[in-house]
């Protein structure tokens, strides 16, 4: 998830067609594998569909932006935007914003929340003064927040758009009770691994398949004389998704959403080999950046920037995480495609998994700015503007892939879309916040104790059903 939940994420470096061309293309193969591919449909002609084809873009950066949608003028109308975005991510989004401004001529202040958005909205209501729009990240919130009538229904614009430009599960995983509140304008694929290059090719290591190639690479790479994988154990966040690609991977699809809807018990043996399996990696110190003890004390950003900052006497070789750590590589100095590569999370089972997050906008308040903002997110036109600026990926099926700054990021969204319906969201983002989603508790805690003593299996899992049963009330 994404700083909090999900990190930020800048632009790419120009990619190279060649060792790192094939890693895009196998990744873009695990996401076929991976997920079924469903039609994703024809790029659609953006001018149709209420698009406004005779909109005249406005100065600067307007001009090279589509203007596929008609918003409404909003001049001296205010609007607050809230999200767990800070840093490169935060400014991003603020272009984002700055354009929808331009168009209406509303005022649109951002405010970040923290890592726990739950929290901070709930003090707003509270307080009587919330947000006009909320960027929450997982389903189980929105769900949550849908039930206490915090959110406002999406108007016919919005849902007009998200019919012509998202696939059904997107528009399934921001609805609830067949009433549509919210529009996954950020999308990302969280099964990847960076890889330092300079140091692979040092180690003599190559790209891994399986996770006992993984294995093998890493402690290669350990008797080279540098630190295997980086691990940002301080955001618990980082662990839920490792847990979850080693559970897609090895348990399977329906076992995946069978614990996701804590339909079977953390207890079962299915997460039992789980662990025992990513205890593999965690249960060597000499695999992890700083040992155990320096993971728990390692942030996600941290996590990303040692592994590739000093080039050949970076701290670290490898780190797991979605598309959005390439803002982090970047930060490091480092160019994806050169410096910097990836492959897909190494199969356990019999492929490599695919597990997606997202970010989904949703209205707090009543009000035709606020209805006007989330028809804009659910545009090919809002997508294009961050998407240009890479560390960005967006489901939406009309955006143009031409959009992307490079070849691997166009790689892992053609990924995204190309699944149509067949997806697995992240599991931690479904459920409820207090059980997936709040630092120093539930999943992301247990995970922390677990990362700190990988031979506690069974204490684990008994601790992670007891949060579990709690949250879903089972």
């Amino acid at each position: 998830m994404h700083t909090a939940r999900r990190a930020a994420r800048p632009p790419h470096t120009p990619f190279h067609r060649t060792r790192a061309a094939r890693t895009a293309l196998a990744l873009a193969t695990a996401g076929a594998l991976a997920l079924t591919a469903a039609g994703c449909g024809d790029s659609g002609d953006d001018k149709k569909d209420g698009g406004d084809s005779s909109a005249k873009p406005a100065p600067g950066k307007s001009d090279v932006i589509s203007h596929t949608v008609e918003l409404p003028k909003l001049d001296g109308q205010k609007l607050k935007v809230t999200a767990v975005w800070t840093g490169t991510e935060q400014q991003h989004f603020t272009k984002v914003l700055d354009e929808f401004a331009k168009r209406t001529g509303a005022e649109v202040s951002f405010v970040p929340s923290g890592d726990d958005m739950a929290a901070f909205i709930g003090s707003k209501v509270a307080g009587g003064d919330p947000p006009d729009v909320a960027m929450l990240q997982q389903p189980g919130v929105l769900r949550e927040f849908a039930q206490k009538g915090w959110l406002k229904p999406l108007s016919g614009d919005v849902t007009a758009q998200l019919n012509k430009n998202f696939a059904k599960g997107w528009q399934d995983l921001g609805s609830y009770e067949g009433k549509q509140y919210g529009v996954y304008y950020k999308a990302t694929n969280k099964s990847l691994v960076w890889y330092n290059t300079k140091v692979f090719e040092a180690a003599g290591a190559k790209e891994p398949k399986t996770w006992q190639e993984f294995l093998q690479t890493a402690q290669a790479v350990a008797d080279y004389g540098v630190s295997p994988v980086s691990v940002g154990g301080a955001d618990g966040w980082t662990l839920t998704d490792w847990f979850e690609n080693v559970y897609l991977s090895q348990a399977g699809r329906e076992k995946y959403d069978q614990l996701t809807q804590h339909k079977i018990k953390w207890t079962d043996p299915s997460v039992k080999d789980a662990l025992t399996t990513l205890g593999q990696l965690f249960g060597k110190k000499e695999l992890l950046a700083g040992g155990n003890d320096g993971a728990l004390q390692t942030q996600f950003p941290t996590s990303v920037t040692q592994t590739f900052s000093g080039g050949e006497k970076a701290k670290a070789a490898m780190v797991f995480e979605g598309d959005f750590a390439a803002a982090n590589i970047t930060g490091a100095k480092a160019k994806i495609g050169t410096d910097a590569k990836v492959f897909p999370f190494p199969a356990v089972g019999g492929r490599s998994p695919v597990v997606t997050g997202g970010d989904v906008g949703v209205a707090l308040k009543d009000g035709q700015a606020a209805q006007a903002l989330l028809t804009f997110l659910a545009s090919s036109d809002a997508a294009q503007v961050w998407a240009a600026q890479g560390g960005f990926v967006s489901a939406n099926k009309n955006l143009d892939p031409a959009a992307y700054p490079d070849d691997v990021q166009r790689s892992i969204a053609k990924a995204v879309v190309a699944a149509g319906d067949d997806f697995r969201f992240d599991m931690s983002d479904q459920a409820p916040a207090s059980f997936g989603a709040k630092p120093g508790q539930g999943e992301w805690k247990t995970l922390q104790d677990f990362l700190k003593n990988p031979a506690d299996v069974a204490g684990t899992q008994q601790r992670l059903e007891s949060d579990a049963a709690k949250a879903f009330k089972s």
